[in-house]
């Protein structure tokens, strides 16, 4: 059996500091690479009540809540540099943007503890208590 170890290179912005956008986490494919218009095309009339945001995305009703990324994590939106041509090559992402918090939304679902991303950002704090000095 072969053990093969790629490489995963990170271009930094020039500035060392990577441009904040907000991010939104859509519960949907969408098949398309490559950038897009999102401003003329993607603006969110956000609705707030009872800490739940709802919005209409293409007909369908959307439920969301706003989340922070863990203490002292910050979130990056990577894009791809080249593409390899084949899985064994090392890849080169360049950071786009950077985010602190995001909103994630469900297909008419309210938000809950029990949503993927939710559990995802417990984790790093799970992992610390975890792997962390015992007392």
């Amino acid at each position: 059996m072969s053990c093969s170890s790629n490489v995963i290179h990170l271009q930094l912005p020039a500035s060392g500091l990577a441009q904040r956008a907000p991010v939104h986490l859509l519960p949907c494919e969408i098949e398309h690479n490559g950038p897009a218009q999102i401003t003329e095309y993607f603006s969110a009339t956000v609705k707030d009540h009872k800490h739940e945001q709802t919005v209409s995305f293409r007909g369908r009703g959307l439920k969301g809540k706003e989340i922070s990324c863990p203490q002292h994590y910050t979130g990056l939106v990577l894009k791809e540099v080249n593409k390899p041509g084949s899985d064994e090559e090392d890849r080169t992402v360049r950071v786009s943007f950077a985010f602190d918090k995001l909103t994630y939304w469900n297909l008419e679902t309210p938000p809950s503890s029990d949503d993927t991303i939710v559990m995802a950002m417990d984790w790093p704090e799970l992992a610390e208590a975890i792997q962390g000095p015992v007392n």
